[in-house]
């Protein structure tokens, strides 16, 4: 039952967004269906396409992931974007000062990556853990620690012609693949989605099969109870945001070595929020997150298309996304409803 209520929240969320963007096309003058039609096949219309949407789909999924699994064991953590810089900066840097076999090179890249978000995300872990510091501060403070760490690191040490980016990615350290990306006719997708897919299924193992996952939950249901059943809080908590942190550390090799071909400075990820929106559209579930993540793959890939066909601002494509995020948010309307027609259903019976 739970499973049929987290989906009707969802699906309630989704066409509560699509209709409130609908308004705002009607508001300019366009035709909503027309946009709706375009924003869609913008990223389902041809195999490039999907490639493109799927190429999206891996860092939200990753980052998405991050953001749940944080969730559910009670902490509200908004450092994804962060992780994600410092997971990149450690590929990176990888990528552009070793020459190794391309397996081996990818190997070492998403390891180094994992350690990198694993670190900044047991910083905030730690602090809550120990001086009961609250992680929305301390992850929002060290995602521009990362930020201005990148910003200085990039342009003296791996910097291109430009100071505002780094070296070109080598092919050898991409984990871009010739028969990857012929199959999907040029796309950006990369070995990243496996790496996206095989995640999901650890973090719904883990969750849900290991003695690990079952303390984590408890101490994210009630902390208390927990620490009076023996369960150590604060290691937990410690632990949940690093591990948090390195699937965010994960989705930022699969962008900055996968999608991207270099790394800019300057610029604080956006997967790491719209993560936030695909954690709460996803019920915090892995299967939710990977289901979410390609349904705003597909926004985010389509509405450059709609803007090119309709003259629909892809500002409108963002606003449908935003909206969405605050429906998930307030689930809890969607979940009373939900209960309201089910008590109603039974008097009925």
């Amino acid at each position: 039952m739970k499973g049929l209520k987290d989906l009707f929240t969802a699906l309630a969320a989704v066409i509560l967004g699509l209709l409130a963007g609908a308004v705002l096309m009607l508001a300019i003058g366009a035709n909503p269906l027309e946009g709706f039609s375009y924003l869609f096949r913008g990223g389902l219309m041809n195999i490039e396409r999907i490639g493109n949407t799927l190429a999206t789909a891996t860092t939200l999924t990753l980052t998405g992931l991050a953001m749940a699994f944080a969730f559910r064991t009670g902490l509200f953590s908004i450092g994804a974007s962060g992780q994600m810089l410092m997971g990149g900066l450690a590929a990176t840097a990888i990528g552009l000062s070793l020459q190794l076999p391309k397996w081996e090179m990818l190997t070492i890249i998403l390891i180094a990556s994992m350690l990198a978000g694993a670190i900044w995300g047991f910083i905030p872990g730690y602090l809550k853990a120990r001086f009961n510091v609250h992680e929305v501060v301390s992850t929002i403070m060290l995602n521009w620690v990362a930020y201005w760490t990148v910003y200085y690191t990039v342009p003296a040490y791996f910097k291109a012609k430009l100071e505002t980016e780094s070296a070109r990615i080598p092919d050898f350290a991409s984990l871009k693949v010739p028969w990857l990306t012929e199959i999907f006719k040029g796309s950006f997708i990369n070995l990243g989605v496996f790496v996206a897919l095989g995640a999901a299924i650890v973090i719904a193992i883990v969750l849900n099969r290991t003695v690990l996952g079952y303390e984590l939950k408890a101490v994210g249901f009630n902390r208390h109870a927990a620490e009076f059943a023996g369960i150590n809080v604060p290691k937990n908590m410690a632990l949940s945001l690093g591990i948090s942190g390195a699937l965010a550390g994960l989705g930022g090799a699969t962008y900055y070595v996968g999608y991207a071909v270099n790394m800019q400075i300057g610029v604080l990820p956006s997967q790491g929020m719209d993560a936030i929106a695909v954690a709460l559209l996803g019920a915090n579930s892995p299967t939710g997150v990977v289901l979410a993540s390609l349904f705003f793959g597909v926004l985010h890939s389509g509405k450059g298309f709609m803007n090119a066909m309709t003259g629909i601002p892809p500002e409108i494509g963002d606003t449908i996304i935003a909206i969405i995020i605050y429906f998930a948010a307030t689930s809890v309307l969607f979940t009373r409803l939900f209960d309201g027609l089910k008590a109603k259903l039974r008097r009925k019976q």
